[in-house]
């Protein structure tokens, strides 16, 4: 059954909600209070970089389903599900700030129509779908959770190819109207109380989390024992109980999500009285192995990075996105400065000068640009163009020959055999 749905908010959560949505039959009208980007996007230009959002732009909008508007009154008005996909900003104490979902309720909630269901799709603490019902004055709307796990680059494709969906609710007519958007999917679908479904997915990060923190202590131990990561984790992952996903080694973990949701996991336990520090130490591990990355490329440099350059290949927090937030590479790079390295970098998708970008970086225009002059290459983010450089290319223009490949990502036989040092993660 196809449903009329209102999305809040067009950044990565909601524009990937909406155009997913229009691409399941439904009719969708996405709301941002930011004109300039409701303007391009009506222009039909995606304003993320996303893996197939163009084209599920496009067909949603020539197909009359996905619409696109900054009057979120009129745009609620005879909507049967209303997303919220705002910002929800962390303090320094790991606290998820809740102002951009309340106002955006209180806003709405005039306008709603009778009946509807608006779901939290936002990442928000546990509890906040029950308070958020408390906070209504009207008594035919409902709240429910719908938490995404999307993953940034492939975020469309885990919209329509989900691993389950969870809709939390107190009414089951409500999360059943939930749940039938994504029925043309045919996924596992668990409905559950609110409070459940807002800490699978705090949960289901957290141990993601820790999953990457420990791999990558077992390839520092693996630096020092003499053992090689990439087959130690190929014996992990044939085992059934652990599975082979999540078990490369890196420069650390990073994003929109990861940093967040376990900073805030952990301040959630610690109001409810229970100190969990397990999960503690896996955010520290986590700044360690930057730490260690940052060390890795002093020490290839000789010891000082007083003046040297430092090429850098990736600066966003993983491939397939544009996205700078909480980036491992931004991380190690702020780490190489403060020792006084020269910044030469090149991304596909950062060009210049832009929030999120500390000074002082000199952005080039191709991989072998940002080699000129450099005394240590550092791979930090696993574009895929990388493993396409040819070797003698980068010799032609860099003094220094000696790789610091963070993500395991470049043939370490034909660096090598090109006369360059490879110092991989575990390797």
């Amino acid at each position: 059954m196809n449903a009329r749905v209102g999305v809040i908010g067009t950044g990565y959560v909601g524009l990937s909600t909406g155009v997913c949505m229009a691409h399941l039959g439904h009719d969708v009208v996405c709301v941002d209070l930011d004109a300039a980007k409701i303007e391009k996007l009506q222009r039909g230009q995606a304003t993320i970089v996303e893996h197939r959002l163009d084209e599920l732009l496009f067909e949603g909008m020539e197909a009359g389903r996905l619409r696109f508007t900054t009057d979120a009154a009129t745009a609620v008005a005879d909507r049967d599900v209303v997303f919220l996909c705002v910002q929800t900003p962390q303090g320094d104490d790991g606290a998820a700030d809740m102002r951009h979902v309340h106002a955006a309720l209180a806003g709405l909630e005039p306008h709603l129509k009778a009946g509807a269901v608006v779901v939290n799709k936002s990442t928000v603490p546990v509890g906040s779908a029950r308070s958020m019902t408390r906070t209504l004055t009207r008594t035919d709307i409902r709240i429910a959770s719908n938490p995404e796990f999307l993953r940034e680059g492939t975020a469309i494709d885990d919209f329509l190819s989900p691993d389950r969906v969870v809709v939390g609710c107190d009414d089951l007519a409500a999360a059943e109207k939930v749940a039938a958007l994504y029925a043309p999917l045919g996924a596992t679908t668990l409905i559950t109380g609110p409070e459940t479904s807002e800490t699978i997915k705090y949960a289901a990060n957290a141990f993601l989390a820790t999953k990457l923190s420990f791999v990558n202590a077992i390839a520092t131990l693996c630096e020092q024992v003499g053992a090689d990561m990439v087959d130690v984790a190929k014996g992990m992952g044939y085992d059934r109980r652990i599975g082979a996903d999540f078990l490369k080694p890196g420069p650390g973990w990073g994003g929109s999500c990861f940093p967040k949701d376990s900073r805030a996991l952990v301040h959630i336990a610690d109001q409810h009285g229970y100190s969990f520090d397990l999960l503690r130490s896996v955010i520290e591990s986590n700044d360690q192995q930057f730490d260690r990355m940052a060390a890795k490329v002093r020490s290839a440099a000789g010891g000082s990075l007083h003046g040297v350059t430092v090429a850098v290949w990736g600066l966003t927090f993983k491939a397939g996105t544009d996205d700078l937030r909480d980036s491992p590479s931004l991380e190690i790079v702020q780490r190489l400065q403060a020792d006084g390295a020269i910044i030469r970098a090149y991304d596909p998708t950062v060009t210049g000068p832009r929030p999120g970008l500390p000074d002082g970086i000199q952005c080039c225009e191709t991989s072998v640009q940002a080699c000129d002059g450099a005394a240590v290459l550092a791979v930090l983010t696993e574009w895929p163009t990388f493993t396409r450089v040819r070797p003698d290319d980068v010799a032609a223009v860099m003094p220094g020959r000696t790789i610091v490949d963070g993500r395991n990502l470049l043939d370490r036989e034909a660096w090598t055999h090109a006369g360059f040092r490879h110092l991989g993660v575990g390797r």
